[in-house]
């Protein structure tokens, strides 16, 4: 580790010295050649800066990769272990940030400031024709290669799909009405087996959070106002059971109803279907006038016995709180304190660092906390509860 850090530092002052070097040559060359020259010359420097600064940030990005590495050390047997994974014996963290590339350098920083290396780290997915809306290998691969496993969140947009890729489906203002019918019914099963191939070709660990909330009459078109449960039911168990026709083993598939709207029997696949429950747990304060400050407990707590009676491992799939109509790190504290005696079956807690929330109201949200000291710090208390032995060590 100390080695890593002196070849990072002694890069680091290469490239800054090189840096230097590049702009007094600048400076000199503006002096001599007069304005006419200055925009292309200026151009230029710019761009070797910024290829030095990327050189930097990429160096750095290196550096912290094999520092976190020692730290997730604990967490290789789970990371090719798809057995183990299913029935964790510890803690799995992770967190979604909305401005995550393959750098990752957002979810660095978070894991530095709680002091918390994630194993697992989230994502969203859309169904669709683009090209964004492919398997995204890439970064499942790139997550793979930081040494954490990726946790998709995959969800069934069907509006996105384009008639000459999927032909004879609804017009786009009828396509979700009854869409979980058709998807369960085969008229997407060429993207669905497209998504399986390449999810079984990458051969890696990948929890999939397939059609979450739908149990939400608000939020996606996936829902009940549109879907009755058994159509639910029905497009999960095709979906899977295409996935395993196919051979893609290596998923692992999170069922995620949201808390408060209930019917978790009646939307329930089925034991064979479902290896995690996710369930989102979202304070948002009194930001709205639909919402109020509400504790863990109140949020989650008071559904726990019907989510664990289905005997799968929890993971709180969005875990956060906004700071406005109380006191956000004593939220925390509360919250992360009732663990692991209070609530056994959650193992896994994957936090929601969105800086830019538009889902749910009609302003841009902000759950982030890099500039709230109190609660990262209540984080480190919290968590620490949870560290094994092996992952002391």
């Amino acid at each position: 580790m100390i080695g890593s850090r002196i070849k990072y530092s002694a890069v680091r002052i290469a490239i800054l010295l090189s840096a230097l070097a590049l702009g007094v040559l600048l400076v000199f060359l503006l002096t001599f050649t007069g304005n006419q020259s200055k925009g292309p010359l200026e151009d230029l420097f710019s761009g070797l800066g910024d290829q030095i600064n990327t050189i930097e940030n990429n160096m750095a990005i290196k550096v912290r990769k094999k520092l976190r590495s020692d730290k997730l050390n604990w967490f290789q047997p789970y990371r090719h272990n798809v057995a183990l994974l299913r029935n964790p014996d510890t803690m799995l963290w992770g967190a979604f940030d909305n401005t995550m590339d393959e750098s990752f350098r957002k979810l660095l920083d978070l894991e530095d400031s709680i002091e918390i290396p994630f194993p697992l780290m989230h994502f969203y997915s859309a169904w669709g024709s683009k090209t964004n809306e492919e398997f995204p290998r890439r970064m499942v691969r790139a997550i793979y290669n930081l040494g954490s496993i990726p946790f998709i969140t995959w969800e069934p947009w069907l509006s996105d799909f384009s008639n000459d890729d999927i032909p004879g489906i609804p017009s786009i203002d009828q396509r979700d009405i009854h869409g979980l019918d058709s998807i369960a019914k085969g008229m997407y099963d060429s993207y669905i087996d497209e998504w399986a191939a390449k999810a079984k070709k990458i051969d890696i660990p990948v929890f999939v959070r397939f059609g979450h909330e739908m149990n939400d009459p608000y939020r996606y078109p996936w829902g009940p106002q549109n879907n009755d449960p058994q159509s639910y039911i029905d497009a999960w168990r095709h979906v899977v059971e295409r996935f395993r026709l196919i051979g893609a083993d290596n998923v692992i598939w999170v069922w995620s109803p949201h808390p408060a709207y209930g019917q978790f029997a009646t939307y329930y696949p089925g034991d064979d279907y479902v290896d995690w429950i996710g369930i989102p747990v979202l304070n948002y304060g009194n930001v709205a006038s639909w919402s109020q400050w509400s504790s863990f407990a109140s949020i989650f707590g008071k559904y726990y016995e019907d989510l664990a009676s289905f005997r799968k491992p929890i993971i709180l799939s969005e875990f956060a709180s906004l700071a406005v109509g109380g006191e956000r790190s004593q939220w925390f504290s509360a919250a992360l304190d009732s663990l692991p005696d209070i609530y056994p079956d959650i193992k896994g807690i994957m936090f929601f660092h969105s800086s830019d929330d538009q889902t749910t109201t009609y302003k841009s949200l902000n759950w982030q906390i890099f500039n709230d000291s109190a609660s990262i710090q209540a984080i480190r208390n919290g968590q620490k509860a949870w560290h094994s032995e092996s992952q002391n060590r």
